[in-house]
């Protein structure tokens, strides 16, 4: 490759993140390039090119499915804060709904924590308070009624089938009791809400645990994700897109526990032919 077209590419891979970053952070001039202009201008042109021209440019996944699966991590990961608020407005603007986000940030709560969930919703808090543009969305929806246990009972089964039972039996063992609150808790009373569907819930959680390294979760997940619609191309997606947000050994290692699911699965399906 000749010195001017590497010049080429580079110019293409820049505009592309460029048009893709206006619309996504709803400004001609982004920011990201001025706040590094006099200490790092490299690495705000790396970010459009590589963070957006190449990665968030890719086919596979929705704008919408991206950013929220970008909310999801930050919020889980609790140390971007700036980052976080950005990130909710450019998922308003592709689409998402207000309703939409606050179901990511209360999704936190199972993988992250409470406080993180909670710092999450107050960053989301200050974003809706600018967005005076936004039409108006219905009233959230309540709390799923029912017994707690049942409802979550049948949502792990949905949504994780063996694998969320194989983590359930793991624990009569020694905590029998948390096992309960599994079910109640993270099934029974999230997953079970309205305003968010499964296969992006599980965008979602593949998101968060691949940016908190938690590898056995993350095989759930993605057994998860692929149960609820999900494709392999989306999960890879997901777990390529961490790597701008969490760091590239979090990405490499979702993949490699990716490969061990899709093993799995084909290896399951060629036993019941």
């Amino acid at each position: 490759m000749t010195s001017t077209q590497q010049t080429t590419g580079q110019d293409d891979r820049f505009e592309r993140g460029l048009a893709l970053l206006r619309q996504i952070g709803g400004q001609e001039r982004p920011a990201v390039l001025d706040s590094l202009a006099d200490i790092a201008p490299d690495l705000g042109r790396i970010t459009v090119e590589f963070g957006y021209g190449d990665i968030l440019s890719r086919p596979g996944l929705t704008l919408r499915e991206r950013q929220l699966a970008t909310v999801g991590a930050l919020a889980a990961l609790g140390n971007a804060a700036p980052q976080l608020r950005f990130h909710i407005d450019g998922a308003l603007n592709v689409g998402a709904t207000r309703t939409e986000i606050v179901e990511v940030l209360i999704h936190a709560s199972v993988y992250a924590g409470f406080p993180a969930a909670l710092n999450g919703l107050n960053a989301a808090k200050e974003v809706f308070a600018t967005r005076t543009d936004l039409p108006a969305e219905p009233a959230a929806a309540g709390a799923p009624d029912g017994d707690r246990f049942e409802r979550g009972s049948a949502a792990l089964a949905e949504v994780d089938g063996h694998a969320g039972e194989q983590v359930i039996a793991a624990l009569q063992d020694i905590a029998p009791d948390f096992a309960r609150l599994i079910i109640e808790f993270s099934f029974g009373d999230i997953y079970s809400r309205p305003g968010l569907d499964l296969k992006t819930r599980e965008i979602v959680s593949v998101a968060m645990c691949t940016a908190l390294g938690v590898a056995p979760q993350l095989g759930v997940h993605i057994h998860g994700l692929l149960n609820v619609g999900g494709t392999e191309t989306e999960v890879v997606e997901v777990l390529i897109q961490m790597a701008g947000y969490a760091g590239f050994p979090a990405a490499l290692n979702g993949i490699a526990v990716a490969r061990t699911v899709f093993a799995e699965r084909k290896t399951h399906q060629n036993s019941d032919v």
